[in-house]
């Protein structure tokens, strides 16, 4: 990989990383969160779209749904990812549509559903892990500057590990 301290020219550093202007440090800590997480969401959106053949969207479908075995309801899939439920019932019929999900009444309520992963999106999700954790890592490194990084790092730990083992 690059050296983490090396910046494509034709990538500026967040202006909010700089400081020196209004913000408290809070509100440009922030920024930068919401400015790499801008970054890595661009470069994930063709690796994910090329190896699992979903939207971007319906992919934060599927990581939640990976980290919850059992499923969730459509209605905390949608205050979770801050969805309307209309646009997420669409989500959820193209990945049900594409055999990478299972929807099913939830017993006792009739209006609740739940979903989960198939095996098939299981399947997928293991052997793109690799590939989509490097595409978060390295538009992180090409985004964030040694501080941003260090910030980061304090809250991702293994995110930290991988990159001083380089």
């Amino acid at each position: 990989m690059a050296d983490p301290d090396e910046r494509p020219a034709d990538l500026p550093e967040c202006p909010s990383a700089q400081g020196g202007g209004l913000l408290p440090d809070e509100l440009r800590a922030w920024m930068v969160v919401l400015a790499s997480t801008g970054a890595v969401e661009q470069r994930l959106r063709s690796v994910v779209k090329e190896r699992l053949d979903v939207s971007h969207d319906e992919f934060l479908v599927l990581c939640l749904l990976a980290e919850q075995p059992a499923g969730l309801r459509m209605t905390q899939i949608a205050e979770l990812l801050g969805r309307p439920k209309t646009r997420l019932t669409y989500q959820i019929a193209c990945l049900q549509h594409a055999g990478l999900v299972n929807r099913k009444s939830v017993c006792g309520d009739k209006r609740g559903v739940e979903v989960a992963l198939t095996e098939k999106a299981r399947r997928l999700l293991t052997e793109s892990s690799g590939l989509l954790a490097e595409t978060v890592v390295q538009a992180l490194d090409q985004f964030m500057g040694p501080a941003q990084r260090e910030a980061m790092y304090a809250l991702l730990p293994g995110l930290a590990s991988e990159a001083r083992a380089e």
